[in-house]
C-alpha cells in the first residue's frame, strides 16, 4: 500500500511542461533556422563573385560563424526543452529544424553541381563532336 501511495504522490508532483519556455525555445529554433538559411544563401549568392568560384576568407568566416551560432542556439534550446520534459516540443522543433536545414543543404549541393556542369560545358572544345556554347546558353 505504501508503494502505491508513493507512486501517486510522485505522479502528482510532476509539473506540466512550461508553455512559455516552449515558446521561447521555438523562437530560438526559428532564429537558428534563419541564421542557417542566411549562411547558405550567402554561400549561394557569393559563390560566383570570387576568383574561380571560391569564397574569400571573410565570407567563409561569416557563413561559418552563423552556422556555429545556430548550432549553439539549437543545442541550448533543446537542452532547455529536455530539462523541462517537454518532449513534444523538443521532438517537433528538432524534426522541423533538421528537415528544413536538410532541404537547404540539398539546394546548396545541387547548385554547386549545376555550376560545375556549367563550367565544364563552357570549357569543352568545339569541333570534337560538341557544339560551341552560345551566348544565350542554347
Amino acid at each position: 500500500m505504501e508503494l502505491l501511495t508513493s507512486a501517486v504522490e510522485t505522479a502528482a508532483a510532476v509539473k506540466p511542461p512550461n508553455l512559455w519556455g516552449a515558446l521561447g525555445c521555438a523562437l530560438a529554433y526559428s532564429g537558428a533556422l534563419f541564421a542557417t538559411i542566411d549562411a547558405f544563401a550567402d554561400l549561394l549568392l557569393t559563390r560566383g563573385d570570387g576568383v574561380g568560384g571560391r569564397l574569400s576568407p571573410a565570407l567563409r568566416l561569416k557563413a561559418g560563424s552563423k552556422i556555429a551560432a545556430a548550432a549553439i542556439t539549437v543545442v541550448s534550446a533543446a537542452l532547455v526543452l529536455a530539462l523541462d520534459a517537454n518532449w513534444f516540443a523538443f521532438s517537433a522543433l528538432s524534426i522541423v529544424f533538421a528537415v528544413l536545414v536538410g532541404v537547404a543543404a540539398l539546394v546548396l549541393v545541387r547548385q554547386r553541381a549545376h555550376v560545375r556542369e556549367g563550367v565544364v560545358a563552357v570549357f569543352e572544345v568545339p569541333g570534337r563532336g560538341e557544339a560551341a556554347p552560345s551566348i544565350d546558353g542554347a
